[in-house]
């Protein structure tokens, strides 16, 4: 039997709505291009995220209990280990049952919560960055004015602020992404529910999703890294300005460790959201999103104890007491 041209359309119709309503989960993709080494993967992000939580656990036990760390500096680190925490464990156990089970669907809601959550804990992360930045910058510029510019009550403050800023806006971006109906291919080329490959399966007009992706990036990425940039400018210029060439140095050290997380963090966080729909790359995406979600909060304990003789001597004197 030939069906018409009217019948033909209105069947198209019908598939159109079927695929519309009927998306009620995602496969996450994840690495399963590589299924002869799911096994090892698993192994490598099992070793990572325990490293994750060891590691920073560390940093907020130590900055707590010791008391020549009592200062807003490391007040500020565990906060961010604390962040750091918090933000892999959004992700990580996701993957780890995903190449355990061989088994990749998410619910549609799964997928929203964690999307949510994520963003939720990447802003305070951005923020908390451009605090540290601060305290530096008060610290190297202002040494006279350092206690009582940092005093408590500011430090709880801007802790608090940097992570309740963004809530209502990253919430308002969730609910927008998944506003936007999906259709065709339920599969998401990802490691997690992320922007970018959740639009690339969005039916219809996705630019006011796109559009504020961007806005995010502007308020929650860029202004914070100007911040820090400008926070580091001012250092510089008082550091290269000291007489003492040891003085110069111990300026620069207090500084580095925090340098190097900035551009690891905002390197690959910048590079990966300011990709457009019609430039996205899955495989690309993917890297970038590993340094940004689990290179940086695994490194993070080693850049700041290694390169910390304060840390390092708590560390010790914790470890002594542990033994002894």
């Amino acid at each position: 039997m030939i069906l018409s041209q009217q019948e033909k359309v209105k069947c198209a119709v019908k598939m159109a709505e079927k695929n519309l309503t009927g998306m009620e989960e995602f496969i996450l993709l994840g690495f399963s291009e590589l299924p002869n080494f799911q096994g090892f993967l698993f192994v490598i992000f099992l070793v990572i995220y325990v490293s994750i939580l060891l590691g920073n656990g560390l940093i907020i036990v130590i900055t707590n209990i010791e008391p020549a760390l009592q200062i807003p500096r490391y007040y500020f680190l565990g906060n961010f280990s604390f962040v750091e925490i918090c933000y892999t464990s959004v992700i990580l156990p996701r993957m780890l049952m995903n190449l355990w089970r061989q088994k990749r669907n998410i619910s549609l809601l799964s997928c929203a919560a964690q999307l949510c959550f994520f963003l939720i804990l990447a802003a305070p992360e951005s923020f908390l960055l451009a605090v540290m930045a601060y305290d530096r910058y008060v610290a190297i510029c202002k040494p006279l004015s350092y206690p009582l510019i940092m005093n408590h009550k500011m430090c709880v403050q801007m802790v608090i602020g940097s992570w309740v800023t963004g809530i209502p806006v990253l919430i308002g971006q969730t609910y927008q992404v998944f506003s936007v109906p999906f259709c065709g291919s339920n599969k998401l080329n990802h490691i997690f529910c992320d922007i970018l490959p959740l639009i690339k399966l969005a039916c219809g007009d996705t630019s006011g999703a796109e559009f504020f992706i961007y806005i995010d990036c502007f308020l929650f990425g860029l202004i914070p890294f100007l911040l820090i940039l400008l926070s580091y400018i001012r250092i510089l210029s008082t550091i290269l300005k000291l007489p003492s060439t040891t003085g110069r140095s111990k300026a620069f050290s207090t500084c580095s460790s925090h340098l190097l997380v900035i551009c690891l963090f905002y390197g690959s966080g910048l590079i990966a959201y300011l990709q457009s729909k019609s430039t996205y790359s899955g495989i690309t995406d993917k890297i970038f999103s590993l340094f940004y979600t689990i290179v940086t909060p695994m490194v993070n304990p080693m850049i700041y104890s290694l390169r910390n003789k304060d840390f390092t001597e708590a560390m010790r004197k914790l470890f002594s007491k542990c033994i002894g």
